[in-house]
């Protein structure tokens, strides 16, 4: 038999899909919906959070439970780019670029191979589509190849990405890590997301042909708008002819 939050829940959830309540449109308050359906405050806001993991609804603080609108997918392709272009295009993101000069500490030491206190440049990069806040990247280099004009606002990572390699030598290897987790508590606010929505988080490293870490990222995509893609080549060799 279902859950309470679970019956709640799909009622909303098929309210929602034909229309009754609409994108953008606001939830009747807590309290009106648990009066509503006749359970307890907590067992409400439970169901909501499934709908909020789902990524139907978000929570805005102070302000209420709101419909989402559909967010675009993007793709982020193994091997070294950062989420692909041309769906970025199509869904007219946007992104902001904040710049700090920092040192290294912590896990930033281990991720760039630098010793404690090194001069590192951090890139944080928050894309938006529209108002409602996309995706989230960390990108640090060392200082000395960090470029002093990075655009505060981008079409996309790919300019800032593009400004980056203009003074960074030729990669030879890029590593990369991809994990599903739950957002940290600065990525939930930072992003407007459920806790209980699932991120993909994927650390990548950069280094060139003397091994030195010219780049690490750190990005955070949340699972209800993006998917990771990975191709592997095979290099097959054709049999000699016989005879």
């Amino acid at each position: 038999m279902a859950s309470r939050r679970h019956v709640i829940a799909d009622d909303l959830r098929r309210q929602i899909s034909t229309g009754q309540i609409k994108a953008g449109e606001r939830l009747p308050s807590e309290a009106q919906l648990a009066s509503h359906y006749t359970v307890s405050t907590p067992t409400l806001r439970n169901a909501l959070a499934v709908l909020q993991g789902e990524g139907l609804v978000e929570k805005i603080h102070g302000r209420g439970n709101f419909v989402r609108h559909p967010l675009r997918r993007i793709t982020y392709v193994g091997g070294g780019r950062m989420p692909d272009a041309q769906t970025a295009a199509d869904a007219a993101l946007r992104v902001s670029v904040r710049t700090t000069n920092l040192r290294a500490r912590g896990h930033l030491t281990t991720l760039l191979r630098v010793s404690a206190r090194s001069p590192l440049t951090e890139f944080l990069c928050l894309s938006h589509e529209g108002k409602s806040p996309h995706s989230l990247a960390r990108i640090y280099v060392p200082r000395d190849l960090a470029p002093a004009d990075v655009p505060g606002k981008s079409l996309w990572y790919e300019g800032v990405e593009a400004r980056l390699a203009e003074l960074r030598p030729p990669l030879a290897e890029v590593w990369e890590k991809v994990s599903a987790r739950f957002p940290t508590p600065e990525e939930t606010a930072t992003l407007r997301i459920s806790s209980a929505l699932a991120v993909l988080a994927i650390t990548r490293v950069a280094t060139d042909t003397t091994g030195r870490v010219v780049e690490a990222a750190l990005l955070v995509l949340p699972g209800d708008r993006a998917d990771a893609v990975f191709t592997t080549h095979h290099v097959t060799k054709e049999r000699g002819t016989e005879g």
